[in-house]
């Protein structure tokens, strides 16, 4: 073979393997942009600062709607079971933050079980010192109004209040989890009483 076609033939071999790589880059970026950002797969309910995917979980779930659960971290079993909720912002729309102190207050949600779960911004738990890394219908103490409070926050609070410890100066989500949530719940997730989050003070 001449050296001219040599030279040819690596050519078309370059191009089409450029082509290639090309084509599974798009492919890649496409499929992260439906499943991560894809405006059909955002349609939420809102409750407070709480959101929810009326679509997660339920029989009307498509496979978009799935793989986008699975990627995410979500686990989403049917509505009857179980119902997510989640939180990264306060109560007046700011975006949580790791290095400020929350009050997280509210009455138990309608459900068998219930779990408000702190995570950083990576949806990793926060290296809790005291292995508090949520609240938990088992954990919370209830006053004589039937509520709930817990300190969300990098400093432990001067009170015996119940905290759950953040580190660092990034971001915060917050996750509500109801197991067996009541029949109306279900029914009707916009008639969740929404727990409070109030950011306290000055952030460190």
């Amino acid at each position: 073979m001449s050296k001219q076609k040599q030279l040819s033939r690596a050519r078309r071999v370059a191009v089409a393997t450029l082509l290639y790589l090309g084509a599974v880059a798009m492919g890649l970026g496409s499929a992260w942009w439906v499943l991560k950002k894809a405006p059909w797969l955002n349609q939420s309910l809102q409750v407070g600062a709480w959101k929810t995917n009326l679509r997660a979980g339920s029989a009307d779930a498509d496979l978009y709607i799935r793989a986008s659960i699975a990627v995410n971290a979500l686990l989403a079993l049917d509505r009857s079971e179980t119902m997510y909720f989640v939180a990264g912002t306060d109560d007046d729309g700011r975006a949580l933050r790791s290095s400020c102190t929350y009050r997280v207050s509210g009455t138990p949600p309608k459900a068998r079980w219930w779990s408000i779960t702190a995570y950083a911004d990576d949806m990793f738990l926060f290296d809790a010192p005291n292995q508090h890394y949520s609240l938990n219908g088992s954990t919370a103490k209830l006053d004589d109004q039937g509520r709930f409070v817990f300190v969300l926050g990098p400093s432990a609070p001067t009170d015996r209040t119940y905290w759950v410890p953040t580190v660092g100066r990034g971001g915060a989500v917050l996750t509500l989890r109801l197991y067996n949530p009541n029949p109306e719940l279900q029914a009707n997730p916009a008639s969740l009483v929404p727990v409070r989050i109030e950011r306290q003070g000055d952030c460190v």
